[in-house]
């Protein structure tokens, strides 16, 4: 038998290490290792041959990807495109346009900083799982601290899309049938609305088994939180509008012949997209309204169009993104409750089913009973969304990479206290504006 030399010293941040095999991290794909063994993680181990240790070989082929680049970087853009496209003028008005393109800019590059950790976080740490990642760095502490982020971020944003169907819907059938205002009609009354269109489109796609098949339903997703009041609120929104992190290892599982370095250029061009979105939206909603414009652009136009055919076009379109992105959103959620709670079963239809339905009827009762989703935004922007960009893959690099190079060290240093330091910053704003401003009073 032939045997590999044991190298002395790699470069623990390339993209492919010296005489080393591929790690099959990628068993962990959203559709089937959420669902291996704890011991079965893709870790190296070690096989005696004369006294030399080995690498373990995994069969590449058994868990191939199949999503193409284009697909993967059409589900990323999704993921990413969910922190108020329809409210980001509002931002730039508190801001100004200066301002705020910096701050877009910044966050975007932050961004892109922080897949970068995550990526190479996961080729060291031999795990496409979040969770299981914090678990190697941290032990239990640090598996739920992901698993924590990841529920708080994406039931947060699927309660935003759930709203907009709420408070949208009812509008877009009441200018269909010619009416002034809403009479009290049952087909007339959001909460209802929102769990037909819940059980009717959202949860049947959610019972799909791959996330690739998704992105046709998705390629043209445009998305929008009411959540951006003043400018307290505005960096932690900005921050929620680039999170893709519970997607990104997902997504890369499934990506068709897998490596760090594409996976990368697919996080590139989907931030840089957005990005520009970002930008064109906010800058063109804000020259068209000023100061007029409000929280959630569709309301200033709505006050100045009224029953404009152009404008309810718009909404049909902005309700069905909404309404297809709840699946992909919900995707990251069952994967963190299915490796938390039953890691190393079989995959199971009736478990895969119970728990999508279940995720679904949290957020429907949240949508109804809830009166405002602004400050649960506001409050989930500056903890979990601040997590998942900057401390948790920042700390999770520090400890299972180790990077030797100093730049590279103090690099990922200073990016996590800059998470620290700005998560309690933007909580500390946020909870001045609440003592000033109470949830649900005229202010908010």
């Amino acid at each position: 038998m032939e045997l590999k030399r044991v190298p002395t010293e790699a470069d623990d941040d390339s993209t492919t290490s010296l005489d080393r095999e591929p790690i099959d991290s990628e068993k962990a794909t959203i559709t089937s290792s959420q669902f291996l063994d704890d011991n079965d993680d893709g870790e190296d181990q070690r096989f005696l041959s004369n006294g030399i240790p080995m690498k373990k070989k995994y069969d590449d082929e058994e868990f191939p990807g199949h999503a193409s680049f284009g697909m993967s970087v059409f589900n990323l853009s999704n993921a990413i495109m969910g922190s108020g496209i329809l409210g980001l003028s509002y931002a730039m008005a508190n801001t100004g346009i200066v301002l705020f393109t910096i701050l877009l800019i910044a966050v975007a590059i932050l961004s892109l900083y922080s897949v970068h950790l995550l990526l190479m976080t996961s080729k060291e740490g031999g795990s496409l799982i979040y969770e299981k990642l914090g678990e190697k760095a941290f032990g239990w502490p640090g598996k739920m601290a992901a698993f924590g982020s990841i529920i708080m971020q994406n039931i947060g944003a699927m309660s935003s899309y759930l709203f907009i169907v709420k408070y949208e819907l009812p509008e877009v059938i009441r200018a269909f049938m010619g009416l002034e205002e809403i009479s009290g009609e049952w087909y007339l009354n959001g909460n209802y609305l929102v769990v037909f269109v819940s059980l009717g489109v959202i949860l049947p796609l959610s019972l799909l088994k791959n996330l690739g098949y998704l992105g046709y339903t998705s390629g043209t997703r445009i998305n929008a939180f009411l959540m951006l009041n003043n400018t307290a609120y505005t960096i932690p929104i900005l921050a929620f509008a680039f999170v893709c992190h519970p997607e990104v290892l997902p997504i890369y599982s499934e990506l068709k012949d897998r490596t760090p370095k594409k996976m990368q250029t697919v996080s590139n061009l989907s931030i840089l997209a957005m990005l520009i979105m970002y930008m064109l939206s906010a800058l063109f909603g804000y020259l068209t309204f000023y100061e007029n414009v409000e929280a959630e652009l569709l309301h200033t136009f709505t006050k100045v169009y009224k029953f404009d055919t152009l404008l309810l076009l718009v909404r049909l379109a902005v309700l069905t993104a909404v309404t297809l992105t709840v699946p992909i959103v919900l995707f990251p959620i069952r994967s963190s409750i299915t490796t938390l709670l039953f890691s190393g079963r079989d995959f199971s239809w009736i478990r895969h089913m119970v728990i999508a339905a279940a995720i679904l009827l949290f957020n429907n009762m949240l949508v109804i009973f809830v009166p405002t989703i602004r400050d649960i935004f506001g409050f989930i922007g500056g903890s979990a969304a601040t997590m998942l960009i900057f401390i948790l893959p920042a700390a999770f690099y520090l400890r299972l990479v180790k990077p030797r190079s100093t730049p590279k060290k103090v690099g990922a240093t200073v990016f996590l206290i800059m998470g620290i330091v700005f998560m309690f910053g933007s909580l500390s704003l946020i909870t001045l504006d609440w003592i000033h401003n109470p949830p649900g009073s005229k202010g908010h």
